[in-house]
């Protein structure tokens, strides 16, 4: 290997991220099948890489043995002797048998190895740095639309927005800047693919977690989210000050917090409730904006039986039952409506 060579390779791989040591393991690695192929294959030979001059030699390993059998695998023990007096039975002894057109091989080999692994490296680096913003929101701007299925530069690769994960009814188009939450990462044979999602729950409340200083301070607690994407969403929170009214800090000063998660959303409905441990002041919470007159809870099987107004039992149910719906997911009670 040339000081071109190691220079571009030095290059490459500050300007990846990638240990030096990666590619040049593999080289070694690679270098040992080539000289096997184009030389003796029966040989058990290591290659040994200096890291500073690239110089490249091919090392054949025998075994010290008292009587000699195979000789592209063993060593007299008195030959042995004669190159380091301190080798005895059983030792590996390293003889260079480095081919006079080596070099040759070693730069062909080099090109195709260097490739391979920056291509592996930045796919395994993708994978660790986009494993670790699972359950995190990512912006980024579509670059095309397939099949329905939006993909997203996202910075070092492209996320994928698969069309069961877009919320009904909202519109892409190539150029648009959008805000994805990441719900997992895949290795592929193509490459690292990393899985977005604009319905998920986690979108909501990792938008609250930037909105709401509260809630990054810890003061204000997300107890709970149930969402149905595009259409509506209600989150549960708690106050750990008494002097801090967790409802108002989500919803902000002229509700400007939870207008700017609601337009993010494309004006998705958002109901922000007050968590509470009682189940019946919970409950009731989570069918809001219907009242509750009463509710009977039976523990054992999670189940509650609510009373309503008659006028808004409608109301409390919600459309095609998606309030009482939401309410269950939310609080995680099975939740029977009636009127008063």
């Amino acid at each position: 290997m040339n000081d071109e060579l190691l220079k571009a390779l030095g290059e490459v791989c500050e300007e990846k991220g990638m240990s030096p040591d990666v590619i040049f393991d593999a080289l070694e690695a690679a270098l040992v099948a080539a000289y096997k192929r184009n030389f003796n294959a029966s040989q058990n030979v290591e290659v040994l890489i200096d890291r500073e001059s690239g110089s490249v030699r091919v090392m054949a390993q025998k075994k010290v043995v008292d009587l000699v059998f195979e000789d592209s695998e063993e060593i007299d023990i008195e030959d042995a002797k004669k190159i380091n007096a301190n080798y005895e039975l059983g030792d590996i002894v390293n003889i260079e048998v480095t081919p006079k057109d080596f070099g040759r091989v070693s730069a062909m080999t080099a090109k195709q190895v260097i490739t391979q692994r920056i291509k592996e490296a930045e796919r395994g680096i993708i994978y660790s740095e986009y494993n670790e913003k699972i359950n995190q929101i990512v912006t980024g701007e579509i670059e095309r639309i397939e099949h329905g299925n939006v993909f997203v530069d996202i910075g070092k690769t492209e996320g994928m927005l698969h069309v069961n994960e877009q919320p009904p009814g909202e519109e892409y188009e190539v150029g648009q800047i959008i805000k994805c939450y990441v719900s997992g990462v895949r290795k592929g044979s193509k490459g690292t693919q990393i899985l977005l999602s604009r319905t998920h729950p986690g979108l909501v409340r990792k938008l609250f977690e930037t909105e709401v200083p509260e809630i990054a301070e810890g003061i204000v607690e997300i107890k709970g989210v149930a969402r149905e994407g595009g259409s509506r969403t209600k989150i549960a929170v708690h106050s750990n000050d008494p002097n801090v009214d967790a409802q108002g800090a989500c919803i902000g000063p002229r509700g400007i917090r939870v207008q700017n998660i609601g337009e993010e959303l494309k004006n998705e409905k958002i109901d922000i409730v007050k968590w509470s441990e009682d189940p019946k002041e919970y409950i009731a919470a989570a069918l809001s904006p219907s009242k509750v007159l009463s509710a009977e809870i039976n523990e054992e099987e999670k189940n509650a039986k609510v009373v309503v107004p008659e006028y808004q039992l409608s109301l409390a149910i919600g459309k095609s039952g998606q309030n009482v719906r939401l309410a269950a997911k939310l609080t995680g009670w099975k939740i029977d409506i009636s009127a008063e």
